[in-house]
């Protein structure tokens, strides 16, 4: 089951105060990135943010899952809490906080 591009949109929207969210498509499903950095999935519907230690402590507890066959356990972000802006977006902006910048794109070789 894919995602709805309502769902999509409304965690984006959500999530918009943590920096430049974008959700792309990608095995069928979403990733997001914030401020050029990949921090969530978007699969069936669910949430499911990168694991760091920041933002697993705003997280508290919480429930695990691949979010696609053969994809290791990411954190879920439970539906009841999408609602709350201010979480989501502090969620997203600890965890891109805490990830490496993305590695510089390679030039092709002419």
């Amino acid at each position: 089951m894919a995602s709805r591009q309502e769902t999509v949109d409304y965690i984006v929207e959500q999530t918009s105060d943590a920096g430049d969210v974008r959700a792309r498509r990608m095995f069928g499903e979403y990733g997001m990135h914030c401020d050029g950095k990949f921090v969530a999935l978007i699969c069936d519907d669910r949430f499911f943010v990168k694991a760091t230690k920041p933002g697993l402590a705003l997280l508290g507890e919480h429930e695990t899952a691949a979010p696609y066959d053969g994809a290791k356990p990411y954190p879920i972000v439970s539906e009841e809490r999408w609602d709350d802006r201010a979480f989501m977006s502090e969620l997203i902006r600890v965890t891109a906080s805490a990830l490496p910048a993305p590695k510089p794109k390679k030039k092709a070789k002419t």
